[in-house]
């Protein structure tokens, strides 16, 4: 088999592989030492007993197809180290990513599991991966990395039903400690190419774009990430404790995140980088939707986080809905702590 063979749809054994571009036949992340390449194996059968369990095909979005794949570490916090950190600077360093699924291993040789070769994949720039808690294969609940993949441009993959994300099996509730802080991409490098868990706040703060994503919502995502970190470090100056919680609902693919809960004032944050009425509606949603599902004292009060007042009118939205209201100033931020 030769490179120019390998077109989505190829199965071909894992030693077949290695053959044409170097790695292992071990081991998800493969970073051949051409420093051309970067292999990656999704086998969410396999995998779901180290807590693979976000891997598979999701939903389109408005910019088009996506997969999930978990990072490397099958116990305790996955670190953007080796080949995690390898896949992560493939946004900037120009390296082809090649993500491979399971076919089985009928026909194959000794060590040579056969995959499906998907198709070459970008790491999404703007967002390129989510942080998301699932327990490790000594079932201790930890911190994972979960890298969300594009196609590369005018690439159609070879995906079955076998390949989307398997829903939930069930709702739960589980508290975990704040996870450590985990790097982001540069912010100033561009890309080369065109239940409920408690855990650390979800953060997007990453200046890379492609062809296919509009620049203005890479810098709303970025001042997003920008602004809940800023606020963090007000609540920690506070004295205030926070965290997050992660929501799976049974026969549902994915989590919801919330970005913020400030424990000591029983308070639930939505961040938004902008402060448009579109923007603020959208986090009144969210708000509604997760305090339906979260196990939390009495009394829990919402509020959206925004980078800048918005019009009156929406603030009057937001005094309506009984939400309230924090933006950041030149100071700090203006309307905490909340008044009762």
């Amino acid at each position: 088999m030769a490179t120019d063979d390998l077109v989505p749809g190829t199965i071909a054994t894992r030693a077949e592989v290695k053959a044409l571009y170097g790695g292992a036949i071990q081991g998800g992340i493969q970073t051949p030492s051409n420093g051309k390449t970067v292999l990656i194996y999704s086998d969410p059968k396999a995998g779901a007993k180290h807590g693979y369990t976000f891997d598979g095909q999701v939903e389109d979005d408005e910019y088009g197809p996506l997969f999930l794949y978990t990072g490397e570490g099958v116990s305790g916090n996955q670190q953007m180290t080796s080949g995690n950190k390898a896949l992560l600077d493939s946004v900037t360093d120009g390296r082809q990513v090649l993500l491979f699924v399971a076919a089985g291993k009928k026909g194959a040789a000794k060590g040579g599991v056969r995959h499906r070769f998907v198709g070459p994949v970008l790491v999404d720039p703007v967002l390129p991966y989510v942080e998301r808690h699932a327990p490790g294969g000594d079932k201790v609940m930890r911190r994972v990395f979960v890298f969300r993949l594009r196609p590369v441009p005018g690439v159609t993959w070879s995906l079955t039903d076998a390949d989307v994300a398997m829903p939930a099996t069930v709702s739960s509730v589980v508290e975990l400690p704040v996870s450590p802080k985990a790097p982001v991409p540069p912010a100033k490098q561009k890309a080369k190419q065109t239940g409920v868990k408690d855990k650390k706040t979800e953060k997007h703060s990453t200046g890379s774009t492609t062809a296919s994503i509009r620049g203005g919502e890479r810098q709303v995502i970025r001042r997003e990430g920008q602004l809940v970190t800023a606020f963090e470090d007000h609540l920690t100056a506070a004295g205030h404790v926070f965290n997050s919680f992660q929501i799976t609902i049974e026969g549902e693919v994915g989590a919801l995140v919330p970005d913020l809960y400030d424990s000591t004032d029983n308070v639930l944050y939505e961040a938004k980088g902008q402060a448009t009425r579109n923007a603020v509606r959208f986090a009144i949603g969210q708000l509604l939707d997760y305090r339906r599902h979260l196990k939390v004292p009495d009394g829990l009060r919402l509020a959206v986080l925004l980078p800048e007042a918005p019009s009156e009118d929406v603030q009057e939205l937001l005094m309506a809905e009984n939400i309230a209201l924090v933006t950041r100033t030149a100071e700090g931020f203006d309307g905490f702590p909340l008044t009762a």
